[in-house]
């Protein structure tokens, strides 16, 4: 009998996954990698523009509004993707606070994306 603390998850967070579950994924995986890229783009605009506006630049006063209101909508976009490939990708719990949250620091959904893209073809590797 394997208790399942013995199972490696070969160190990527990501559950092992049966044959085939990442071809079925596939779709999912895509468009999370979009909001993933959508989201941290606006998100790091909208941080330039910011870091602009309390530079003294006055005329990025209505850019940045709409920067930080593009970014709520895609957020929300970007965490309905991520929540369901982790369903399909049997994501523990705190694996989903941890890539949603990512969408909410500049450039870390970049490299949450990088991890998670990795992780998933790793475990249908393995």
């Amino acid at each position: 009998m394997t208790s399942t603390s013995t199972v490696s998850w070969n160190g990527t967070g990501q559950p092992p996954l049966p044959a085939g579950t990442l071809a079925a994924a596939s779709g999912h995986l895509t468009r999370y990698r979009v909001m993933a890229f959508t989201t941290g783009v606006v998100l790091l605009a909208g941080t330039i523009a910011l870091i602009m506006k309390a530079a003294g630049v006055k005329h990025m006063e209505p850019a940045t509004g709409l920067l930080w209101v593009a970014h709520g909508w895609l957020y929300l976009i970007y965490v309905i993707a991520t929540a369901a490939l982790g369903v399909r990708l049997r994501w523990p719990i705190p694996r989903y606070a941890l890539v949603m949250l990512a969408g909410t620091i500049p450039t870390m959904s970049f490299v949450a994306e990088h991890y998670v893209t990795r992780a998933a073809r790793s475990a249908e590797q393995a």
